[in-house]
């Protein structure tokens, strides 16, 4: 009977720090090599970081890819590393080296190349033929690459071949729905090989995607072993028995609360924090208007970097209510995040005159409103460029869809951490964020987020009594639609077909098509539902087609 120790590195890799990232794994086999592992796993293009787009298309990338991966080659001394890497031999193959003894002993490449969602491999990748298998300490152990195992034909390849247990890497993006259809898809794999299986995944944020980690241990039965939490770096430790095709971790970290709202809390956290270090800065600042969408990026903010690292501003108009400002400077508060206020006043004034002879004759409407937007947006720039502080922008996914935001105004921003958050989203995550007990590590515990803001109807308070329900329908309805028609691909006529009022249907859907040149034009944010806004989701913003 052979037993097979495992290290398995669910690490942030990033993107195009080749050299970084090979420092890192050379830690991480120092730290297996420690432990007694017999085989070191990382992940999915570890040294290039994934996605590296056209990166792969310099040949002095791939030139420092494949020097790192010799190096580390000849660091092995004892101990089998598996690494993920961009293999160029005249074609470009996304694979995974085994190294052990002083050597690149043994390369698979990845078989079954993804091109849907925010996946672009074919444009980069050839695919490979065939499983790779290897026997380390008695073991035959197969080797995959992230969609290799969301077909069946590459397990299965391995399994006929002899495979004991099967080893993947990958780097799968987060969304609120993955964790569960990853797993269903490797219990199933397990069943019909027959075969153990160690999946691995990539933590860490990327422009705007989120990876979760969320690796697993998996029978050959079927039977789940382990979870590793999300959105936390850890190595790993497991066992795998050959005689039972059976895995056990070893003293992998526990997180008490799994909720929904808890996982994707955490990896809007992570998204914000890996956007704003790995892009070479410290500090974020963002408007702060006593609406809930601002209270929300706020308490993100601070839980991602700590409140010293974040500027709040009030920007008040004459339409900004007493409540938007008491409870905005009270959250500030609580927070420990200084918070200024500019109003924005003298300069909307001073705008009206110089357009009023152009404006002569013609009602005030919706420029004035979008103008007062606008100048909360050249404020908020200026003072982005004079503090060297990223701006975070602060809509939702609601209102980003409907086009109910301003471009050069509330849309300004580096990040949007909110992009794919439906409004309804917003309040959930709003009131189980004030639910979490003290003592958390967090930045505050208790009502961070205040009572009033949650409760109040929302409104951009651009013109006097103004709510978003003037113009839009109630968010759980906008919400429910906006899911069907944009997540599911409904028609408008499947959805009215469902029980929704059709002039509802009609004037969301037109909306949502009329208002794609918006979206061009937004900040990246981290994709967390399963049709992201942006390089998942792209429609043309010129076309006669109305679904």
């Amino acid at each position: 009977m052979a037993t097979l120790r495992l290290a398995l590195a669910q690490h942030d890799f990033p993107v195009g720090a080749v050299a970084a990232n090979a420092v890192q794994v050379r830690e991480l086999m120092r730290e297996a090599r420690a432990g007694g592992a017999d085989l070191l796993v990382c992940p999915e293009l570890t040294l290039s970081g994934y996605p590296p787009e056209d990166l792969l298309l310099r040949p002095s990338f791939l030139a420092a890819c494949q020097q790192e991966l010799d190096s580390l080659a000849a660091a092995t001394d004892g101990l089998a590393v598996l690494v993920g890497f961009p293999h160029s031999e005249g074609e470009v193959y996304n694979a995974a080296a085994l190294l052990r003894e002083g050597h690149v002993v043994q390369i698979a490449h990845k078989q079954t190349l993804p091109n849907y969602g925010v996946f672009d491999d074919r444009r980069y990748f050839r695919p490979g033929s065939a499983s790779s298998i290897a026997v380390i300490g008695g073991v035959r152990v197969a080797m995959l690459i992230c969609e290799d195992v969301w077909q069946a034909e590459p397990a299965a390849a391995a399994a006929r071949a002899g495979a004991e247990l099967i080893v993947v890497i990958n780097a799968s993006p987060w969304d609120a729905a993955k964790a569960a259809e990853r797993e269903m898809m490797l219990v199933a794999r397990a069943r019909e090989t027959g075969c153990a299986i160690a999946y691995l995944n990539l933590v860490g944020g990327q422009d705007e995607v989120v990876y979760d980690g969320g690796s697993l241990l998996v029978h050959g039965d079927g039977t789940v072993a382990a979870r590793a939490p999300a959105f936390l770096d850890a190595l790993l430790w497991a066992e795998f028995e050959s005689a039972t095709r059976t895995l056990r971790a070893q003293g992998w970290p526990a997180v008490a609360d799994v909720s929904a709202e808890a996982v994707l809390y955490a990896g809007l956290v992570r998204g914000i924090r890996d956007y704003v270090r790995k892009n070479g800065f410290s500090d974020v600042l963002l408007g702060l208007s006593g609406g809930i969408d601002s209270a929300l990026t706020l308490v993100l903010a601070v839980d991602a970097l700590g409140a010293e690292h974040v500027r709040a501003y009030r920007l008040p108009s004459r339409f900004t209510s007493d409540l938007s400002a008491r409870e905005a400077d009270a959250q500030a508060r609580k927070l420990g995040v200084r918070c200024a206020e500019l109003p924005i006043e003298p300069a909307f004034a001073a705008l009206l005159h110089t357009l009023a002879p152009e404006f002569a004759g013609r009602a005030p409407d919706v420029t004035e409103e979008n103008l007062q937007s606008r100048i909360r947006g050249v404020l908020l720039m200026a003072l982005s460029n004079k503090f060297g502080a990223l701006l975070l922008s602060t809509g939702n996914k609601s209102e980003l869809a409907v086009g109910y935001a301003t471009l050069y105004g509330d849309m300004c921003g580096a990040y949007a951490p909110l992009k794919d958050v439906y409004k309804t989203t917003v309040y959930a995550l709003a009131r189980w964020r004030n639910q979490k007990e003290p003592g958390t590590r967090d930045s505050a515990a208790g009502e961070v987020i205040p009572h009033a803001v949650i409760e109040r109807a929302p409104s951009a308070e651009l013109r006097a009594g103004q709510t978003d329900q003037d113009l839009l329908p109630p968010y759980d309805l906008l919400d429910a639609i906006l899911e069907r028609f944009v997540e599911g691909e409904q028609s408008q006529a499947e959805i009215v077909a469902a029980g929704f009022d059709a002039e509802t249907v009609r004037r969301v859907a037109r909306m949502v098509l009329v208002n794609e040149f918006k979206r061009r034009q937004a900040a990246p944010g981290p994709k967390v539902t399963t049709r992201a806004f942006g390089r998942e989701r792209r429609y043309p913003i010129t076309s006669g087609w109305r679904p």
